[in-house]
């Protein structure tokens, strides 16, 4: 039985960076070949970064992205890598896009991996299954391809697949079982969501029985807008038994010997049985099976066998928080900011997205400004100084009182109209700090918020990106929790001052304000909303929950009334099943009510 050793590149690919990530691949191969790799597996659209979106319907990108993969076999056969076979994703096209005038039928943009080998693209793959649910689009973008590509290396049959082809049942993988491969490569770019990996892993064992074969699973990392991607690459054989297991949310070389059935003999005895239909070429299960043969691979390492062992799953909360840190982290170094400025409030939501701002840039690149007013407690300015001291961050205390008194003096405004007055002004400050010193300004709103419209135009809402965008208020506690607890146990300074994780919640922009004077407590309110929102339950639904009917009308009433603001809230990073943004896609102009 051949032993092939594989290297799954779990890396950081940057949408439209084809120079960069070009030279991500010819790192990473050089890192393993140093390895003594067989294989090297690079993510979906690895040399264009993923996703794309309407950059697709620009000719000169596709054809810059066909220019980068032929230099790139060109280079990394000059780098003294030419033997080494290395499968990229990149985005290639057989014909105009499908949204132009002189559109071919079965003719488009294409979701396409490669496999090179000295100095040449020596075989394709365009991607069959086309996902268009929740933040995908790509039948708006790319045609399917109707083959399976095999590839004979190293004595064994290898079929090459893209990142939906996994999710969905037949097609590729039943095809793969009739052309009798040992390995299927599967590479993606799979945005993270919670609780994610626990639905991946029996999808890729459905899909392993289904193909009667290894699958070697690679994802990227790293934020993309909203996305987030995770890794969570892994190794799962036939039989389901996980070989190996990247960790999440960092850059990892997995590097790992699998045996596997020799070309031409079926995992379970048998041979292929595609049918020949001539030229080489065969049909099974409705694809085309295009084989090809590569020659003078790597010779099988001598030596302890390659294992890149296991990774255990860690707590919700510790992931989250990470997907969160990369989230902004590559949304700021991406954008080329330099730093980040977000308005302390004392309360919960600004001390968390402070923490996770120092945690993705460090206290040097967070500007945390007080901006008191006279409603603002003295608990609240204790706790920013508070949370400032213990970050490290650049800490400033702007107070608005004075503006706030100028505009009062010169316009007749009461109630609500005097409350957003002061957030507003907090808007225009911290926009200020952004354009004289470069900042990118975070707001701190956070999903139960966004969804019932509690926030202020122009005002707590104004910033450039929303890390907590996509979490609800009860899990923000959570996390505050989590991420205090976790200093601790490392023996470090806690970030985020009790006071602020224990004290009712208030905007403070009145007095005695409380969050609760205008929402049901967010331990009643979110789970309405999560069933709302990301169940897409009906009132109905929800009443049959168990929840107050009452309490269930005024929620949907406030949450559909507030689509215009969701529409102009900043980006933030997508954590949940369906985030605000792509996910969801209601019209702002909606008569449609659950209670009729």
């Amino acid at each position: 039985m051949p032993t092939l050793r594989l290297a799954l590149c779990q890396v950081n690919p940057s949408v439209g960076d084809l120079t960069g990530n070009a030279g991500l691949v010819r790192a990473w191969t050089r890192r393993a070949a140093a390895s003594g790799a067989q294989l090297v597996l690079f993510p979906e659209m690895m040399l264009t970064g993923y996703p794309v979106e309407d950059l697709v319907f620009r000719r000169s990108f596709v054809a810059a992205s066909q220019a980068a993969l032929g230099r790139l076999a060109a280079d990394l056969a000059a780098d003294g890598l030419g033997d080494l076979p290395v499968v990229v994703g990149y985005l290639d096209a057989d014909g105009p896009p499908q949204v132009s005038a002189d559109a071919e039928p079965g003719r488009g943009a294409r979701n396409a991996a490669a496999l090179l080998h000295r100095g040449e693209v020596v075989a394709t793959y365009f991607k069959h299954h086309l996902p268009n649910y929740g933040v995908f689009d790509e039948d708006r973008y790319f045609v399917p391809g109707d083959m399976l590509t095999v590839v004979r290396l190293g004595g064994v049959d290898v079929a090459l697949t893209i990142c939906e082809d996994l999710w969905q049942a037949g097609g590729p993988f039943a095809a793969a079982r009739r052309a009798g491969v040992g390995l299927v490569v599967n590479i993606n770019g799979s945005p993270y969501e919670l609780n994610k990996d626990d639905l991946r892993l029996p999808v890729v064992r459905r899909r392993a029985a289904e193909a009667g074969a290894t699958i070697a699973y690679v994802n990227m990392i790293g934020g993309q807008d909203e996305l987030v991607f995770e890794g969570d690459s892994m190794i799962v054989a036939a039989d389901g038994t996980v070989l190996t297991r990247a960790p999440q949310f960092v850059t990892h070389l997995l590097v790992h010997d699998v045996d596997l059935p020799a070309a031409g003999e079926a995992t379970d005895g048998t041979s292929g049985s595609d049918d020949e239909i001539g030229d080489g070429e065969r049909m099974a299960d409705g694809l085309r099976v295009v084989r090809r043969t590569v020659d003078g691979i790597p010779p099988a390492p001598t030596g302890p066998a390659a294992t890149g062992g296991l990774i255990e799953p860690v707590a919700d909360e510790a992931e989250v928080w990470q997907a969160l840190v990369l989230g902004l982290r590559d949304y700021v170094e991406k954008n080329r900011f330099p730093s980040v400025v977000l308005g302390l409030s004392g309360g919960i939501d600004s001390a968390v997205v402070a923490a996770i701002a120092v945690d993705a840039l460090g206290g040097d690149r967070v500007v945390g400004v007080s901006l008191p007013s006279q409603h603002s407690s003295e608990h609240s300015r204790s706790d920013a100084a508070d949370l400032a001291k213990r970050t490290g961050l650049d800490y400033r205390v702007e107070p608005i009182q004075p503006m706030v008194d100028t505009f009062l003096a010169n316009m007749s405004l009461s109630g609500v109209a005097v409350e957003n007055l002061q957030a507003r002004v907090r808007g225009v400050i911290l926009m200020a700090l952004s354009n004289q010193e470069g900042h990118l300004v975070l707001t701190t709103g956070n999903k139960s918020e966004l969804a019932v419209g509690y926030s202020t135009l122009y005002g707590d809402s104004v910033g450039g990106f929303n890390p907590v965008k996509d979490v609800w208020k009860t899990l923000v506690w959570r996390l505050a929790k989590w991420r205090n607890t976790e200093a601790a146990r490392l023996g470090l300074t806690p970030p985020i001052p009790e006071n602020s994780i224990g004290k009712p919640p208030s905007a403070e922009l009145s007095p005695g304000q409380l969050d609760s004077d205008s929402l049901p407590d967010y331990d009643v309110l979110d789970p309405i909303l999560i069933g709302y929102i990301d169940g897409d339950l009906g009132r109905d639904g929800l009443i049959a929950d168990g929840h107050d009917p009452a309490v269930v009308d005024k929620v949907l009433r406030l949450v559909d009334t507030a689509e215009y603001k969701r529409r102009q809230s900043a980006p933030g990073t997508k954590i949940s099943m369906k985030a605000f943004g792509r996910d969801r896609r209601l019209p702002i102009t909606n008569r449609w009510r659950e209670n009729g």
